[in-house]
């Protein structure tokens, strides 16, 4: 009787232990099968490091990460090779995704070349440490220009250009140092026409760099001042009314001027 038992249990212990193994399997083959999501997804590169202004892409700056496609907009790259030897036109935080509008293309000649907007130009202005906003103008801060005149016995302050970009202070491109620097010329980002407008204005007086709010609308808001209402000439009449005189028992009426 004991050895049916003992026979019985060691059956069953048998039967727990090939059941063990046969699930402690299924899930390890589960764990090793390569992931397939629901969604469809892409692969997408992004900063594998943060990269300043003006920073050329080499490949220890991207990595590839896998995104739901849903979600990725349509101007990023999907292959780190497009990216290599292009430049930053802005400050890029680790795991940002690259897009076509946050880089420049592949450009001949020196990295601030690369740099200018299409159409655009690059312009710099000889300043000291007042006209330089005491050394705190940095690369990708907007201004405002101001140019001096003499005439006669005074002299007059005009805004000539508005919202201006830098593109680099003497010749640093990209920086992420705070610290006032004193520099000796800025490099501004023109149209051709504001570049014609300010090489003439610094012929004919004194320029001043007023620094601005980046997010600072363009056009500040105006009142409208009230047009004076116009005159009319209404020619004066003469007034009149009737007097009624009562002479015994005679009654006349009679108009009498006022």
């Amino acid at each position: 009787m004991v050895k049916r038992r003992t026979v019985a249990l060691l059956c069953f212990s048998m039967f727990l232990a090939a059941g063990a193994v046969w699930i402690a399997n299924n899930w390890l083959k589960v764990k090793d099968a390569p992931y397939q999501p629901d969604v469809e997804v892409v692969n997408v590169v992004v900063a594998a490091m943060d990269v300043p202004y003006g920073q050329k892409f080499g490949k220890q700056h991207l990595e590839i990460v896998v995104l739901p496609k849903d979600g990725v907009p349509e101007d990023v790259f999907y292959d780190a090779s497009e990216l290599e030897g292009q430049v930053s036109k802005v400050d890029l935080l680790e795991g940002d995704i690259l897009r076509k509008e946050r880089v420049s293309a592949k450009l001949e000649g020196t990295t601030l070349a690369s740099m200018i907007a299409l159409n655009m130009r690059a312009v710099t202005v000889r300043v000291n440490d007042v006209i330089g906003v005491a050394g705190f103008l940095l690369p990708g801060n907007y201004v405002d220009v101001l140019a001096s005149k003499r005439r006669g016995g005074g002299s007059s302050v005009e805004t000539i250009l508005r919202k201006i970009k830098v593109l680099a202070v003497d010749q640093i491109a990209g920086t992420k140092k705070n610290d006032p620097v004193v520099v000796r010329a800025v490099t501004l980002e023109l149209t051709p026409k504001q570049a014609e407008t300010i090489v003439k204005a610094q012929e004919d007086g004194r320029l001043q760099l007023a620094l601005r709010n980046p997010v600072e609308d363009l056009e500040q808001p105006t009142v409208a001042k009230a047009k004076p209402a116009k005159r009319k000439y209404v020619p004066k009449r003469t007034a009149s009314t009737s007097v009624t005189i009562i002479r015994g028992t005679k009654a006349e009426t009679v108009k009498v001027k006022l």
